[in-house]
C-alpha cells in the first residue's frame, strides 16, 4: 500500500466514526429530549464519505429510520461513495 491509500483509509476510517458517533449521539440527545444534532450536520458528515457510518448508526440505533430522506440518501450516498472509492483504486490512484 502507498502513503496515499493508508492516508485515504484512515480518513474513511475517521469520517465514517464521526457520521456513527453523531447518530449515536444524536439519539441518545433524542431520548433526553436536550438539544439535538440538526439533521444538515448528519447529513453533511455522510455525505463527506461518511455514509457508511451514517447508514450503520441509523440503523444500529434506530435513529431517523422513519424519515424518508434518511433511508432513501444515506444508502445513495454509500453507494455512489463506494463507486468513487471502487473507481480510484480500479484506476490505480489507491494502490
Amino acid at each position: 500500500m502507498t502513503d496515499l491509500s493508508i492516508a485515504a483509509a484512515a480518513a474513511l476510517i475517521v469520517l465514517n466514526a464521526v457520521s456513527f458517533c453523531l447518530m449515536g449521539y444524536d439519539k441518545s440527545r433524542a431520548k433526553k429530549n436536550l438539544w439535538r444534532v440538526s439533521e444538515k450536520a448528519l447529513f453533511i458528515s455522510a455525505a463527506l464519505f461518511g455514509a457508511l457510518g451514517g447508514c450503520l448508526g441509523m440503523y444500529l440505533f434506530r435513529h431517523k429510520t422513519k424519515h424518508w430522506y434518511f433511508r432513501l440518501f444515506f444508502p445513495l450516498m454509500l453507494f455512489i461513495q463506494a463507486g468513487i472509492v471502487g473507481y480510484l483504486f480500479a484506476a490505480g490512484f489507491l494502490r
